[in-house]
């Protein structure tokens, strides 16, 4: 009900601005796009399925630490975590959004164990948002390790679909999260949390799509 909710606010933004506020066409796409990416964020990340608590206004970019942790630990099947205190402590730092710090533990829990898959994602992770969503080499190298520690595990391709999906590219994204959910035991928690995403994300495919249409000559009132 709530996506369902979220996706009618987008369309009824949209409508407003293209038709109440007279948005030129040429603008629509500019228009499209926001909303698009707006979605997609949500999709990769929110989560409806929590009950919403009153909170004070902060910053965008406050406790996107706790959502990467939280996140990784619910694609990744239970029998995947890692039990390295390392990774325990750069936890508790990556909620706090220290990501600098919560590399460097990490670096120590894959020094001990090179085939810790769960230590070199959450080391890529903490790396990527220490750069601000970038996919830097240091990002990458952790990435490439992590997949070569546990190739079996959904963990690479799910987060490095998130990235796709903020840079916008919709169907690389898509792709890595069916591959991520394949991965997945069937029937698992993991695997679950991973087609929640998918189907989400289809959804805002779709929604795209009928924006999309009603840019057509003729599909809107002058």
């Amino acid at each position: 009900m709530i996506w369902a909710l979220v996706l009618g606010l987008a369309a009824v933004a949209f409508a407003t601005m293209a038709l109440l506020f007279r948005l030129p066409r040429p603008a629509w796409t500019t228009a499209l796009t926001a909303l698009a990416l707006g979605l997609a964020g949500y999709a990769a990340q929110g989560s409806p399925e929590v009950p919403g608590a009153p909170k004070v206004a902060a910053p965008l970019v406050e406790g996107e630490g706790a959502n990467l942790v939280e996140l990784r630990r619910a694609v990744l099947p239970s029998e995947q975590w890692s039990h390295h205190n390392a990774v325990i402590i750069a936890d508790g730092l990556a909620r706090r959004d220290k990501f600098a710090d919560a590399a460097t533990f990490l670096l120590g829990a894959v020094r001990d164990d090179a085939k810790d898959g769960e230590a070199w994602l959450a080391l890529g992770n903490n790396l990527v948002a220490q750069a601000d969503g970038a996919m830097t080499p240091a990002a990458q190298f952790a990435y490439r390790r992590a997949e070569a520690a546990a190739p079996q595990s959904p963990g690479v391709p799910f987060f490095v679909g998130v990235y796709q999906l903020e840079a916008g590219n919709f169907l690389d994204a898509r792709g890595l999260w069916a591959e991520a959910a394949h991965r997945a035991p069937e029937g698992s928690e993991a695997r679950l949390t991973i087609e929640s995403r998918i189907a989400r994300l289809d959804a805002v495919m779709q929604q795209m799509l009928k924006m999309q249409q009603s840019r057509q000559p003729g599909a809107a009132t002058k």
